[in-house]
């Protein structure tokens, strides 16, 4: 077999791994979203489902990103954009992160701080927006295998959503600042709302990443 089609296997692999990596975020993302229906519902069985269920994406997220690096270490020098490759792959991973260090936070607030000012209603608003932009990515990891030059209207499209979440981000921090008497809620809200942004910059970083990788194929 020669390099030239060593390559291609190569690059279809990565590809299928990086696809396989933002699946479990996006579906992790999507209990996140659901958390804080459970904890305002008070269904604390449910609340544990989302909580394992985040936790095994992570790891399983962990897995194929370790997986990707040997694979990549045993072609070489077969895949010239291998550097691109791991650096979205990463990044991918740091998603993850913030998605079960948000959902800590979450489940750690008092219920009464979250209804009473709507905070919920406001988390909720932002953990869409941050799924939605996942979701984008998702797309935009499907396209590398079809038609790289789409990635960039998508990628415009994620910049717009992490835009929104930054200006909803810095609403949320000021009305709690002003409503929130308990200085731990207020730091767990706070934390919570923190870790969202940077999930969607995140995403940002992801979508900056996976556009040079369309660019170098």
């Amino acid at each position: 077999m020669y390099n030239g089609e060593l390559e291609v296997q190569a690059k279809r692999k990565a590809l299928a791994v990086l696809h396989d990596e933002i699946t479990h975020i996006l579906n992790a993302a999507r209990d996140l979203s659901s958390l804080t229906d459970s904890i305002i519902k008070g269904t604390d069985k449910e609340t544990e489902l989302s909580l394992v269920r985040m936790k095994n994406a992570g790891e399983e997220v962990e897995n194929l990103r370790r997986k990707m690096t040997r694979e990549i270490s045993d072609t070489g020098s077969l895949m010239v954009y291998r550097e691109d490759v791991l650096r979205t792959a990463y990044i991918i991973d740091d998603i993850a992160g913030y998605n079960t260090g948000i959902a800590f936070r979450l489940s750690n607030i008092k219920i009464n701080t979250l209804k009473k000012g709507k905070f919920d209603e406001d988390i909720g608003e932002l953990i869409n927006m941050v799924v939605e932009a996942i979701f984008k990515l998702n797309e935009m990891a499907r396209a590398l295998s079809i038609n790289p030059s789409s990635t960039i209207e998508l990628a415009q499209e994620v910049q717009s959503i992490e835009r929104k979440v930054d200006n909803s981000y810095r609403k949320v921090v000021i009305k709690a600042l002003n409503e929130i008497p308990n200085t731990k809620d207020l730091l767990l809200v706070k934390d919570a709302v923190e870790g969202i942004e940077g999930m969607a910059d995140k995403c940002q970083a992801a979508s900056d990443s996976l556009t040079i990788l369309a660019l170098s194929m």
